[in-house]
């Protein structure tokens, strides 16, 4: 039996719980997810974070699938597949950051992505997946095996690039689009999804660049040097789009969430009287006052007039 066959067979008997709605579908989709991160490269290195990518498709990749009563939830399948194996070996494994064990199953995917530094295929599995042939052949066997009924009307859906995680993507990005859709929020990995995405975008939109100081800083390490804040606080609107955002290097974020600064009208910084620093320093935000943000480059990503006003009213120490 080759190599091929034998992931073949390996994926085609996945170990999956009973429930009471059938045999637990879980797996499939995580594999199906995992093929799909390679197709988008997005998966360098067989590294396979716990990140918006991943999280966002395997929740989309559920709703396109499963049709039972069954609960998503992406944290299972990615513990549990370790214990499948192929030829008698394991062929998936987590890799925890220094200082850190996964001896069992961690609910939490905001945990889990604290914890887990990746998780990766065996070499030889990530090295027969490096060929789009066998990712067809194994993707087929998946949806065959698991979801016959669903096949066809998954690569339709596919093809047209319509589904969960690119209906997220548009409702962060304020997409004309998404005006009537409505996204919910119901569970920790929808929030992870949609907060993910609105650190990942805030930061591009603006070009890595603080609103206010014009502050700029990237890192070939990934390190993320300005933030992506929040106008009206999520826990308040569970607004996540990125009009309700605007980028702003740590220590004005700080002073943007306590009230010592806020934004005009007409996109100029106004400084807190309730500040006593050294005016004359060169970093002093007295200096900022008056000061034209940086916006991005289209009009639709701006932050909302109505939220700032929030700020203004509710936040700001004037």
């Amino acid at each position: 039996m080759d190599l091929l066959d034998i992931y073949i067979r390996a994926f085609g008997k996945l170990k999956r719980g009973v429930t009471p709605y059938g045999l637990a579908p879980h797996k499939p989709i995580l594999l199906l997810t995992l093929i799909e991160l390679i197709d988008k490269g997005l998966a360098i290195d067989n590294r396979f974070e716990v990140n918006v990518d991943l999280v966002g498709l395997f929740q989309e990749n559920w709703r396109l699938l499963v049709h039972t009563s069954h609960q998503s939830d992406f944290t299972q399948p990615f513990y549990y597949l370790q214990s499948d194996k192929a030829n008698g070996q394991s062929f998936w494994e987590l890799h925890p950051y220094p200082g850190f064990q996964v001896n069992a199953h961690i609910k939490s995917v905001q945990t889990l992505s604290q914890t887990v530094a990746y998780g990766s295929f065996n070499a030889e599995l990530f090295q027969l997946l490096t060929l789009s042939t066998n990712r067809v052949i194994l993707r087929d066997t998946i949806l065959s095996t698991y979801f016959p009924d669903r096949q066809a009307n998954y690569y339709q859906q596919k093809e047209i690039n319509d589904g969960y995680y690119h209906d997220v993507q548009a409702l962060v990005l304020n997409e004309p689009e998404m005006r009537y859709k409505h996204v919910s929020v119901q569970t920790e990995e929808d929030v992870f999804v949609r907060s993910g995405l609105f650190k990942r975008y805030i930061p591009q939109l603006y070009q890595d660049t603080c609103a206010m100081t014009g502050m700029r800083m990237r890192s070939t390490f990934k390190y993320n040097f300005i933030d992506a804040c929040h106008i009206v606080p999520f826990a308040a609107t569970h607004d996540d789009k990125v009009t309700n955002g605007i980028a702003l290097c740590p220590n004005l974020h700080r002073a943007f969430d306590r009230g010592l600064v806020s934004i005009d009208e007409d996109y100029l910084v106004i400084v807190s009287s309730h500040i006593e620093e050294l005016e004359d320093h060169p970093y002093s935000l007295v200096r900022l006052a008056g000061k034209q943000i940086i916006l991005p480059h289209q009009a639709q990503y701006y932050p909302s007039q109505e939220n700032l006003a929030w700020h203004r009213s509710e936040v700001f120490k004037d």
